[in-house]
């Protein structure tokens, strides 16, 4: 890419996309271009077309897709599944049929089996079966890494394909049904300190940017408080409040920051091709069989879920309790990624969990 290079980012508004928009525009890359989803569906696939057509970027970021956490993912699984299939078939598709140079896809972590060894290599990809329940979206992204594949060796195309582990920072989903734990640890204990300090106004402004259900900012305490008990922030007194969490906080998880994400992201596209995965991969197109060429992005470091909740609450100086409800789902035990693909080609993040909880809950409450 070089700074005048046409660079569509799909999904520019989200946790992944923003981040990506962020870190061009401080290298100065000045051709931009994107578009909200009251202006194009990219499930539509007549839209998509007409947008590639007129706009033909040279560059793409396929940030675009349908995210939740467990609960979102369990309870719409059509969706996860219908709507992250359209996305990326037609990006990835018009990509091709314009002559984009090079795409960038981004997946999860959540592809690798349930039970995968650990830390998960890519080419553990396909051996086991999935975690259940979100098993459709993780289905939805193989299917984009096998559809990079097989433009790459069909249509000598450089698209490349990239794993994210779990991610947070500005821009993250803080809804409390829908959000991913790290979001929603801070949002729940937040609220929770704003309760034991007797602080409406902020709460207020929390419910004012962040509705929950059917209340909003001008609610009575009692509705607010009687909503918020149900999802877990209890509150008797100033005295008496603790925050419930889903399981028994056993499992561990990686997190990365997501500005840090996005620089992985630009640093690929500026320095990877496809064919120096393969190479790397001692694999030649015509030759050989051409699968796990996609790349995990992450810290290759975990923390458990308890330890988790226990520093965000440090860092926000909750004094209540934390309630680990075990009768809930752990789902799976842990999740870290093998990064030295990642690694080998340049890149090493920099920003730890703990600098990283002050940062995204710093931009949480002056956002």
């Amino acid at each position: 890419m070089n700074k005048n290079s046409k660079i569509y980012v799909a999904g520019h508004n989200g946790l992944v996309g923003s981040a990506i928009l962020k870190k061009l525009k401080s290298k100065n890359y000045k051709n931009i271009v994107f578009k909200d989803i009251s202006e194009m569906d990219l499930r539509d696939t007549f839209a998509v077309k007409k947008f590639f057509q007129k706009e033909k970027p040279e560059y793409v970021f396929l940030a675009a897709a349908k995210v939740g956490g467990i609960l979102a993912n369990n309870i719409y699984r059509a969706e996860f599944i219908y709507d992250n299939l359209m996305i990326q078939n037609n990006v990835i598709h018009q990509s091709h049929l314009n002559n984009v140079k090079k795409l960038l896809f981004l997946g999860s972590t959540c592809i690798y089996p349930k039970n995968s060894p650990q830390p998960m290599s890519e080419e553990v990809l396909l051996t086991d079966t999935l975690e259940y329940t979100n098993e459709p979206y993780a289905v939805a992204k193989i299917a984009g890494i096998k559809m990079i594949e097989s433009y790459n060796i069909q249509y000598k195309t450089n698209f490349i394909s990239v794993m994210p582990t779990n991610l947070y920072g500005p821009n993250d989903n803080f809804d409390l049904e829908k959000s991913h734990v790290l979001p929603a640890l801070i949002r729940k204990i937040h609220l929770g300190k704003c309760l034991e300090k007797n602080d409406w106004k902020a709460i207020r402004k929390d419910i004012k940017k962040n509705p929950i259900e059917n209340i909003n900012s001008n609610s009575s305490e009692k509705e607010i408080i009687n909503i918020l008990n149900k999802f877990g922030i209890k509150f008797l007194n100033k005295e008496n409040t603790s925050i419930e969490i889903w399981g028994s906080g056993k499992p561990k998880r990686e997190f990365l920051y997501s500005e840090e994400m996005a620089d992985a992201c630009v640093y690929i596209m500026e320095k990877v091709n496809f064919y120096d995965i393969i190479e790397k991969q001692n694999l030649k197109i015509d030759k050989d069989e051409i699968r796990n060429t996609h790349i995990n992005i992450g810290t290759g470091k975990e923390i458990s879920i308890k330890d988790l909740a226990y520093l965000i609450k440090r860092k926000i100086n909750y004094k209540g309790d934390l309630f680990f409800n075990i009768n809930k789902s752990d789902g799976t035990m842990r999740k870290m990624t093998n990064v030295k693909k990642l690694n080998d080609l340049g890149w090493k993040h920099k920003i730890e969990i703990e600098e990283g909880i002050e940062k995204i809950y710093s931009w949480y409450i002056n956002f």
